[in-house]
C-alpha cells in the first residue's frame, strides 16, 4: 500500500494529504476490519486495502460532507471490498476483524481464540449476512449501514436479524 500512496502523493496538495492522513488514521481500524472482512490475510488484504485506499483518496476531494466522514470512507470500503470479493468468487476470510487488549498473555490467548473461533463461523456466512453483520461490528446505526449498502434501514434490520439467528445456529455447531 505504501508505494501505491507514495505514486499518489504527487498528485494530491498538502492540505489534501492532511485530510487523508487524518481519516485513515481515525479511520483505519474499521477500514481494516471491513478489509479482513471480505478478503484473506496477506496479499489478498494488502491488495484490497490499497483499493481502498486509493479510493479513498481519489473520492477525498468529492466529499461534500453530505454524511460523516466515516460513513464517507466506509461506504468505499465497502463498495471494493465487494468488487474484491466477487472477483474472487469465494468466501473470502475475516480473520484480523478485532484488535483486543491483551492484559496477560493466558487471556490474551484465550480471547485470540475466542474471536478467532467467531470469525471462524462468521466467514461462513454468506456475503449479504456477512457484510450486514461487518458494518454492524463497526456500530454504526442501521441507517448508517443502509446508506452504505445502498438498501432501507427495514432491509437492514432483517438482514442483521438473519445474520445473527445464522451467526447463532454456527456458533453451537461449531460447540459440539
Amino acid at each position: 500500500m505504501q508505494a501505491a500512496i507514495r505514486e499518489l502523493e504527487t498528485n494530491l496538495d498538502t492540505e489534501g494529504r492532511a485530510a487523508f492522513d487524518r481519516l485513515w488514521r481515525e479511520h483505519g481500524p474499521a477500514l481494516g476490519r471491513v478489509v479482513a472482512a471480505f478478503a484473506k490475510p496477506g496479499a489478498d488484504q494488502d491488495d484490497l486495502t490499497q483499493e481502498i485506499a486509493i479510493a479513498v483518496w481519489r473520492a477525498l476531494p468529492r466529499f461534500r460532507g453530505e454524511s460523516s466522514e466515516r460513513t464517507f470512507a466506509l461506504r468505499i470500503a465497502h463498495n471494493r471490498a465487494v468488487s474484491h470479493a466477487w472477483k474472487r468468487r469465494s468466501d473470502e476470510t475475516l480473520d484480523e476483524a478485532l484488535a483486543a487488549v491483551e492484559p496477560g498473555p493466558e487471556r490474551a490467548a484465550q480471547a485470540r481464540q475466542d474471536v478467532d473461533r467467531l470469525f471462524a463461523q462468521v466467514r461462513r456466512l454468506p456475503l449479504l449476512q456477512r457484510e450486514v453483520l461487518a458494518l454492524a461490528l463497526e456500530e454504526l446505526s442501521h441507517d448508517e449501514i443502509a446508506t452504505i449498502l445502498g438498501i432501507t434501514t427495514g432491509n437492514v434490520a432483517v438482514r442483521l436479524n438473519r445474520a445473527r439467528a445464522h451467526l447463532r445456529e454456527l456458533m453451537k455447531e461449531g460447540e459440539r
